[in-house]
């Protein structure tokens, strides 16, 4: 049979497989990227396409240039088990990791890319592998959280493209993050300085967190150099969750402990369950314990009381990652290489300052519009 067709007939996926000596099956998976073909198959597909002129929609780039139009949204598996079963709290939402994702999402669709979002678990030994994996996809990748070692993190730059979202940057791969030292240094003076508050603590997201390293010990060390004690430490240990926050009150109080006058979350979700674990105790918010937050998600204005938090351009920091991440894929160099590479893109935060350390409501929320 002729495997050309005929003159006036736009070549279909049936000829391409025709004139490549291979399945419709396996010119779909070179065509779209998927499943790791073998080389030598997706040679044959692609150089069958050239020779046909076959160019199927929204892939036309793909053929000439190789790319996928695929970028890798890999983030850090919170809750749920390794095999990737049923959540253990099916109430708990990754609010940040969607904010995060939505940014990606509209500067990916502006450049006719998809995503292709992957939870990962931070303890699998097999990490390093699955990155790699997931790095064969696409045509780069977007890190929300410091899964791997620089080593790895190195390892993985030298085949795909990478951006963090997570780290301090001067490194061998691109990070776009939101200031934190500053913005916590200042809740701490507003918290002890314009409040009063003398007894305070600061309840941690994940231990191994550059973030959550740098929010706790910017807010502690701004605090007891104003002469106010702040508790950190084991007991104070969250995970970026509102069970976390719950846990962490039920359990001091269940000791008899004295809660400080004041606890700063490292994230609004951690500040949410600390304010209901209060709430159940009888604990008046701000009139008995003050509560602030990072991160100003869109639940922050409407809770009840109003939440003091630090707001971070969450979205901005996806929609620059992927313009960075862009850049570079588009020079056709390793990530490592490129001046994108070292690129350290810090956006600024601000406290707003709320009800729930002591400030008037924010004029700016009706009040109907305030969660009970």
């Amino acid at each position: 049979m002729d495997s050309h067709p005929k003159a006036d007939t736009p070549p279909t996926i049936y000829d391409v497989a025709r004139r490549a000596g291979v399945s419709i099956a396996s010119v779909s998976r070179v065509l779209n990227g998927r499943d790791n073909p073998r080389p030598a198959t997706r040679d044959r597909v692609l150089k069958a396409s050239a020779e046909l002129g076959f160019v199927p929609d929204g892939a036309a780039r793909a053929l000439s240039s190789r790319l996928k139009h695929v970028v890798g949204v890999v983030f850090r598996r919170v809750y749920g088990t390794d095999d990737g079963g049923t959540f253990a709290d099916e109430a708990e939402s990754l609010l940040f990791g969607d904010q995060i994702n939505r940014g990606i999402e509209i500067v990916a669709q502006r450049y006719g890319y998809d995503l292709l979002v992957c939870s990962v678990n931070i303890d699998e030994r097999t990490l390093p592998n699955r990155i790699m994996t997931i790095a064969g996809k696409c045509d780069g990748l977007i890190l929300h959280d410091q899964v791997l070692s620089p080593a790895g993190l190195a390892a993985v730059a030298r085949v795909a493209p990478v951006v963090s979202l997570a780290g301090a940057g001067g490194g061998d791969v691109a990070v776009v993050r939101s200031e934190s030292a500053d913005s916590m240094r200042e809740l701490a003076r507003h918290l002890v300085q314009d409040h009063g508050y003398r007894r305070l603590a600061y309840i941690a997201g994940h231990a191994d967190s550059p973030d959550n390293v740098v929010r706790g010990r910017s807010f502690a060390d701004e605090a007891r150099a104003l002469g106010a004690e702040c508790l950190t430490g084991p007991a104070w240990q969250g995970d970026y969750s509102a069970a976390g926050g719950v846990e962490i009150v039920r359990g001091l109080i269940s000791l008899g402990a004295t809660l400080p006058r004041a606890i700063a979350c490292a994230n609004d979700q951690t500040a949410l369950g600390v304010l209901y674990a209060l709430a159940e105790h009888g604990l008046d918010v701000p009139g008995d314990i003050a509560v602030t937050g990072f991160d100003d998600l869109p639940f922050a204005r409407h809770l009840r009381p109003q939440l003091t938090t630090v707001r971070q351009p969450i979205q901005e920091i996806g929609a620059q990652a992927f313009e960075v991440l862009h850049s570079m894929i588009t020079t056709g160099q390793p990530a490592s290489t490129t001046t994108e590479a070292a690129a350290d893109i810090v956006l600024p935060t601000r406290l707003i300052r709320r009800e729930s350390c002591g400030c008037p409501p924010d004029p700016a929320t009706p009040s109907w519009r305030r969660l009970v």
